[in-house]
């Protein structure tokens, strides 16, 4: 039987191999202020993401980077895939929209039915020629007594200078906006040509030569960045002494809930001291989606973890008098197979969705696979050999032998 316990002092340490090097990016991140360590996103830091593509394929990262500068604005530039430049910097607003023109008031309103017809009369005296009343001019007139319609710029072949009633009514609801500049929307493939963002447009074409395409354009203001990172700590915290609290309860022992959620502490330290190191020598990057990464990844964690220590319960009580290693030691034997096929078929199915699953979920697939594999890893040679600890440590401090079998009553020799 391989003893899988006995040999728990190697798993730690290869726990340790691989979790300590990532701790050490993760340290990183605020001592060098974003310049190795963990990469974020703008959904996390706030600021300005755009992605452009120069006719020119000789432009540099540096190039841009000194534009940006020179015109007030700090900005890191890396060059992705097919050529395109992916550009961060501040949040960069677009152009205020042109204020509502205030109301000039021409007629004082009255409820009574004869200034309405004085309202028409005057109005249709005004705009017609021959003096006749215009229906179109006294609509306009009755339906917009205070805002004088926008005249249309292009010039009426008619004499009459009034506006077809659609127009006046339209020009003078007061739900009606002003036009405002060209909005640009996350993922936008236009270029801008207004506000700040337009004049960097200029500044680039003027400099390194035109544009030739844009993939995406996104901004994100520091108030949502800043409750995003609230509620995904808010979740990861809320979720893991929820589960804590649960395998407590349900094995009515908290070693075993603790000894779980170090498994879980372990795998989250796997997942995002990696992304660290690819961070910092690959530029990968923290999105939105990678809370939803950890939390799947502490689910199917605690799930592999709940199906040995529940093997384990059952065989303590089975087996009474056998020494608490052996009978951990034999329930991980018992669930190995159960545990390693139904990870490994998760595994495939990642697998094929990042190999083909396209740019826009590979991180998130990346998180969930190096997840699933320390999930299953760390369920199997670390929480039960912890929890093994744990026991016999317990059982020192509290003056007892570490239980074995009874022995058998031999016979007296006559």
């Amino acid at each position: 039987m391989f003893d899988i316990i006995g040999k728990r002092r190697w798993y730690f340490l290869l726990s340790a191999l691989v979790t300590i090097p990532g701790l050490i990016f993760i340290l990183l991140t605020p001592i060098t202020a974003g310049a190795a360590g963990l990469h974020f996103t703008i959904d996390y830091t706030g600021g300005t993401k755009w992605e452009i593509r120069f006719k020119n394929p000789d432009v540099t990262p540096d190039q841009v980077v000194a534009i940006f500068v020179a015109n007030g604005l700090p900005a890191s530039v890396v060059t992705t895939g097919n050529g395109y430049l992916e550009i961060k910097t501040q949040s960069i607003g677009l152009s205020a929209a042109a204020p509502s023109p205030t109301p000039v008031p021409t007629l004082v309103p009255s409820g009574s039915p004869g200034a309405s017809g004085s309202v028409a009369s005057s109005a249709s005296a005004a705009t017609s020629p021959s003096g006749s009343p215009s229906p179109a001019a006294s609509t306009s007139a009755s339906a917009s007594p205070s805002v004088a319609p926008t005249p249309s710029p292009s010039p009426s072949p008619s004499p009459s200078a009034s506006a077809s009633p659609s127009a006046a009514s339209a020009s003078a609801s007061p739900g009606a906006s002003p036009s405002a500049s060209p909005a640009v929307a996350t993922g936008n493939t236009q270029l801008p040509t207004s506000g700040k963002l337009g004049e960097m447009v200029t500044a680039l074409e003027k400099a390194l030569g035109p544009i030739d395409s844009q993939r995406t354009l996104t901004t994100i203001g520091a108030v949502v960045s800043a409750d995003l990172i609230q509620q995904a700590l808010i979740l990861i915290l809320v979720g893991s002494l929820g589960i804590l609290a649960w395998i407590t309860f349900r094995f009515h022992d908290v070693k075993f809930g603790v000894t779980a959620l170090v498994a879980l502490v372990h795998d989250v330290i796997v997942v995002v001291g990696t992304f660290a190191v690819l961070g910092t020598f690959f530029h990968v990057e923290i999105d939105a989606l990678f809370v939803t990464a950890m939390l799947t990844v502490i689910g199917f964690s605690v799930h592999d973890t709940i199906v040995v220590f529940d093997r384990i319960r059952e065989n303590r009580a089975r087996h009474a008098g056998e020494p608490f290693a052996e009978v951990v030691n034999h329930s991980i034997l018992q669930t190995f197979a159960r545990s390693i096929m139904t990870s490994f078929t998760v595994v495939l199915t990642l697998l094929a969705l990042l190999l083909f699953g396209g740019s826009a979920i590979r991180n998130f697939v990346l998180a969930l696979l190096l997840g699933i594999i320390s999930g299953t890893y760390s369920s199997i040679f670390n929480a039960s050999p912890l929890l093994v600890v744990w026991q016999e440590w317990d059982d020192r401090r509290r003056g007892r032998a570490i239980s074995t079998r009874a022995p058998r009553a031999r016979r007296a020799v006559s």
